[in-house]
């Protein structure tokens, strides 16, 4: 199957998940010209569709596709929330012998997360147009039949270590200012605590990066918009249109900030980049 065919059929499916998703891979393993599940281990004991797992908060569930020491992947139908599909198979992972790769897809998107203990977790995000690409195509293929080659190469302690070392140089610039030191350590808790609350939902549309931007091109403001976030955290409210959630716990007691210069601000925004659900907050 060449790339234009795959593309041109799905692009137009309106089918539902149960009466496309096996059709939809079939058509996948002929476009990268892998084995379909039944050619590769007809016996169904390593690849198979419709692999039982136990969920982790209990009850039976499976996944669409699965690939011993490979993946484990699960479709949705057009359209649908691929978070919530991505949670869905989370709770099936340790079931299906914890796969390298966790794949969702509407058959329209394709979502690749990488699973490895010890390394961060990178996802690989395309549109079914992408699949024109002789790279992105690439990296479908080797999802299916050479996983390794989708390891990310930082560990956890690797970025873990980057980031510590990027805000203990903004806190010594802060304390060589006669910011108290306690002060500084819990303005710089509260920023790792927002990189942290964005990267996993809690504050919604990148609202704290977005405050970073807008402030590196004022860095005069960087308090008061550190201020606004911080209250609205602490009680629950509103920044500008977006809505934020009210965080427990003390952190947000008050609504102190810290002037930054604009180095400052841009040694944060770089490491707000970082991928802090992956990060030892110790």
């Amino acid at each position: 199957m060449t790339p234009e065919v795959f593309i041109t059929k799905w692009r137009a499916a309106e089918l539902k998940e149960r009466s496309a998703a096996q059709e939809h891979f079939i058509d996948l393993c002929r476009l990268l010209g892998e084995p379909t599940p039944a050619e590769a281990d007809p016996t169904g004991e390593t690849y198979c569709f419709e692999k039982g797992a136990r969920k982790e908060t209990g009850g039976d569930g499976w996944a669409d596709v699965w690939k011993r020491h490979c993946f484990a992947w699960e479709y949705k139908g057009p359209r649908a929330n691929l978070d919530a599909a991505f949670d869905q198979l989370r709770q099936y992972a340790l079931a299906l012998e914890n796969p390298p790769l966790l794949i969702v897809s509407d058959m329209r998107q394709f979502r690749i997360r990488t699973n490895w203990t010890n390394s961060v977790s990178k996802t690989h995000e395309f549109e079914i147009d992408d699949l024109a690409d002789a790279a992105v195509r690439d990296k479908l293929k080797w999802a299916l039949a050479d996983p390794e080659r989708l390891r990310p190469d930082e560990t956890r302690q690797a970025l873990t270590e980057r980031a510590a070392s990027a805000f203990a140089l903004l806190a010594q610039a802060l304390r060589e200012r006669s910011h108290d030191p306690q002060a500084v350590a819990h303005f710089i808790n509260r920023l790792v605590f927002c990189m942290f609350a964005e990267d996993v939902g809690l504050l919604p549309n990148n609202l704290f990066t977005r405050m970073l931007e807008q402030a590196r091109q004022q860095p005069e403001e960087f308090a008061a918009m550190a201020r606004d976030l911080f209250a609205a955290m602490a009680t629950g409210g509103r920044v500008g249109f977006e809505p934020v959630a009210w965080f427990n716990g003390g952190l947000f007691d008050d609504d102190a900030a810290i002037s930054l210069k604009k180095a400052e601000i841009e040694t944060v925004l770089q490491a707000a980049t970082l991928e802090w659900s992956e990060i030892d907050p110790s």
